[in-house]
């Protein structure tokens, strides 16, 4: 599995795979991403931990509303992190909290 954090009111839009786009017809399934109760609190913003099935390479994320000032339109995520590096920076984290996903 591979993993990201995620700022509140963004979510996830195409995934790459290996071959290129996510394709639903000839995976016959979406990709397994899967928003876990746990997230880093930094500067008062909540991080969320999101949890990837290997087979994913990048994830583009965008915000949910177009909020007053918000430039960005999307970001495209190429370096998902290993469970390691999550463990390490929820373990460096000045704050953590948990809330059952919706």
């Amino acid at each position: 599995m591979k993993y990201f954090f995620l700022s509140e009111g963004w979510e996830v839009g195409r995934v790459w795979e290996f071959g290129g786009l996510w394709n639903e017809v000839s995976w016959r399934r979406k990709p397994q991403i899967e928003r876990l109760n746990i997230a880093i609190v930094e500067q008062g913003e909540s991080l969320w931990l999101y949890q990837v099935e290997d087979a994913v390479l990048m994830v583009e994320v965008k915000p949910t509303t177009q909020e007053t000032g918000l430039t960005i339109g999307q970001v495209v995520l190429k370096r998902l992190i290993t469970a390691e590096k999550a463990m390490l920076q929820l373990s460096e984290a000045d704050a953590i909290a948990n809330k059952l996903p919706q």
